[in-house]
């Protein structure tokens, strides 16, 4: 049996119950298919719910309390950077991205960084910005777009967006065949079509849906009705306990927590549901060119995320917080000659997809880092004893029980109960009767640190 390519496909900002597995809310039938065929995650957690640090993390294995990324900010990866794409290309396959990295700022012309990417391990890349980004970072997907003269209305629409209402819901300018999802899809899909090299593939494909802005055409834009959606859940009960305050305080005023009107968060729920479907279709684009190869049965198929998106639960939008709307996110993995249709309950984090992709192609990662392969876990076994996520400062502790978050002072600010309370509604911080519970998890957050720093000594 040569060895087996692999499909790496990876989302922006998709939350954990998007898919139908989780959640009856959005028809996700690729994505369901890849999980029948596989193991399922059930409690996947981002190590860090915004962009490029749960990036950097997801290619390095290294926590943002190591490479001191904690946030959206400007940063490069090194071309130099220990980091499993270049393992797996070492390993004797032919490597692609197709797609958003975020692993270097979305500026200028991302076609003059395609040295950059090579460097990491791709040896064939097409590389695109987010969907904001796309404004005004040219890559090969916005040449196109130039071409045919829809560029500038992308940017007017993008503008008049943002100085409106951030969370606005109305149908992208572009035309369907155009939207950077389909784009993406496409050009995977393509790709695959025709590869005729000796070696086996590994094939990123990296979507920058669903991705605020909620701009998905049609006919997605219409396929769900808005009044169909799942309430979303409400604002987190204010206990007078004494706390210390966290960064979910400070976003819970402004851009982060808009005013708003009746059916706006059921409009925006329905219109990124229709998102996640058009990336689903997608899929199952590339996944049928796979077929028609006569190499699906020989795939190693991998399926998540970067972060979750609130979307109204809490009277919140975007991500950058510890609840589940941002933190949580789907991970699905399917090889040759492993049972299929398993689910997996433990915690996880979506930076174990590096070393699990590795050791599935007969590789161990020869290098200190902190993700853990999935590999052993694919028939269900227990995995980790509880996940770590960390942002700006901030750390972030769950376990099958409890969900617990410390501030920059190191002070705990956030204390849920998952069991009885699922939706994060009653904060016990602050309550005595929990005080011991509480010193446990602190605890255990520091533990998983000293036990991270010593890995890089």
């Amino acid at each position: 049996m040569p060895k087996p390519n692999i499909l790496f496909l990876m989302t922006d900002q998709q939350r954990w119950d998007t898919i139908d597995a989780h959640g009856d809310w959005v028809r996700t039938p690729n994505i369901d298919g890849i999980a029948k065929k596989g193991t399922l995650f059930s409690q996947c957690i981002t190590t860090s719910p915004v962009c490029v640090p749960a990036r950097l993390t997801l290619a390095t294995g290294q926590y943002p309390h190591s490479t001191g990324i904690w946030t959206h900010q400007e940063y490069t990866m090194p071309a130099t950077a220990q980091n499993w794409m270049r393992e797996i290309q070492k390993q004797g396959y032919r490597t692609s991205l197709f797609g958003k990295t975020h692993l270097h700022p979305h500026i200028g012309d991302l076609r003059e960084q395609e040295t950059l990417l090579h460097s990491w391990g791709l040896d064939d890349v097409d590389e695109i910005g987010g969907p904001r980004a796309s404004a005004h970072v040219m890559s090969h997907m916005t040449a196109s777009w130039k071409r045919k003269g829809l560029l500038e209305n992308y940017k007017t629409d993008i503008k008049t967006r943002f100085a409106n209402k951030p969370y606005i819901v109305r149908p992208s300018p572009l035309p369907l065949q155009d939207y950077y999802d389909v784009y993406v899809g496409q050009r995977a899909k393509e790709y695959l079509k025709a590869y005729n090299c000796n070696k086996p593939w590994f094939c990123w494909v990296s979507f920058g849906g669903p991705h605020e802005p909620w701009d998905t055409p049609e006919p997605y834009a219409s396929m769900y009705d808005p009044s169909s959606m799942p309430l979303a859940i409400s604002k987190r009960s204010i206990k007078k306990n004494v706390r210390p305050k966290g960064f979910l305080d400070e976003i819970t005023n402004g851009k982060w927590s808009p005013d708003f009107k009746a059916g706006e968060v059921n409009a925006m729920r329905a219109n990124y549901a229709g998102n996640v479907t058009l990336i689903d279709d997608q899929i199952g684009e590339i996944l049928e060119a796979i077929e028609d190869r006569g190499e699906i049965d020989n795939t190693i198929i991998a399926f998540t995320s970067d972060h979750g998106e609130m979307n109204g639960d809490h009277g919140l939008i975007y991500k950058m917080n510890f609840l589940d709307g941002s933190v949580r996110v789907p991970l699905i993995i399917k090889a040759p000659g492993f049972e299929e249709g398993l689910t997996n309950n433990s915690l996880v984090e979506n930076s174990d997809l590096g070393p699990t992709l590795l050791q599935l192609v007969g590789r161990d990662i020869g290098y200190n880092q902190f993700a853990k392969s999935l590999v052993d876990a694919m028939d269900g076994s227990n995995h980790r004893e509880d996940g770590l996520s960390e942002i700006v400062g901030e750390f972030m502790l769950m376990n099958d029980e409890w969900k617990i978050a410390l501030n920059r002072d190191g002070l705990t600010y956030l204390l849920f109960d998952r069991k009885n309370d699922p939706q994060e509604l009653v904060n016990l911080t602050g309550d005595l009767g929990y005080r011991s519970k509480e010193v446990a998890l602190r605890h255990r957050i520091l533990e998983r640190l000293i036990q991270s720093q010593n890995l890089l000594n």
